[in-house]
């Protein structure tokens, strides 16, 4: 499929991909501040796809089974975009089963785009579950940008009001992040457009 938009007269379309699952999660807390800022952003406007509350198949389907409309609906979403973030925890070195799965279940849709991380979890903060991904994303034919954020003891991070402290640098972190994704986004989708990537 493909909804490749005009190089410069659509806004970039950034997917932010909230990967965790479990009960008690912090994930949204991360991903609503992160959220925020990228509505901010001038180059994009801004689609949130949440693991937690999609309804994917326990299982795999076969290759060349036809996706059911849940499915093909949540294909054109990612398809759409010109760019992601993944807001993702780390689960014992490594990211949520729920989030590859979530990956896995598209191809194509991932190809030719950037990818940017914002990671979170205790002394680590993640970096080691950015790490994998950038290994998956490869394989998928995306680029992942340099720069991301990084909340390390991430409960500590954030007040109650859901806002991350302005001291620890996180915003000015994630407009870098920002800046890159839509360097590369617009890049690459004047590149698919006037070359298709396969």
């Amino acid at each position: 499929m493909s909804t490749t938009p005009h190089p410069t007269t659509t806004p970039l379309r950034l997917a932010v991909i909230v990967g965790s699952t479990r009960d008690g999660r912090f994930g949204p807390t991360v991903a609503d501040w992160f959220t925020t800022l990228a509505e901010r952003h001038t180059a994009f406007t801004v689609d949130v796809i949440d693991v937690a509350g999609l309804e994917l198949p326990a299982a795999h389907p076969d290759w060349g089974t036809e996706r059911t409309p849940a499915l093909t609906a949540l294909a054109e979403r990612v398809d759409a975009a010109d760019a992601y973030v993944v807001v993702t925890p780390e689960y014992n070195h490594s990211f949520p089963a729920a989030l590859k799965h979530f990956i896995d279940l598209h191809r194509t849709e991932w190809e030719a785009k950037p990818v940017g991380f914002v990671s979170y979890g205790g002394v680590g903060g993640g970096l080691r579950a950015v790490e994998q991904l950038r290994l998956v994303f490869a394989e998928l034919h995306c680029a992942t940008v340099r720069d991301g954020v990084s909340f390390h003891g991430a409960w500590d991070d954030f007040g109650a009001d859901g806002r991350a402290h302005e001291q620890d640098g996180a915003a000015g972190a994630a407009k870098v992040m920002l800046d890159q994704l839509a360097w590369w986004a617009k890049a690459l989708r004047t590149a698919r457009t006037e070359n298709p990537y396969r």
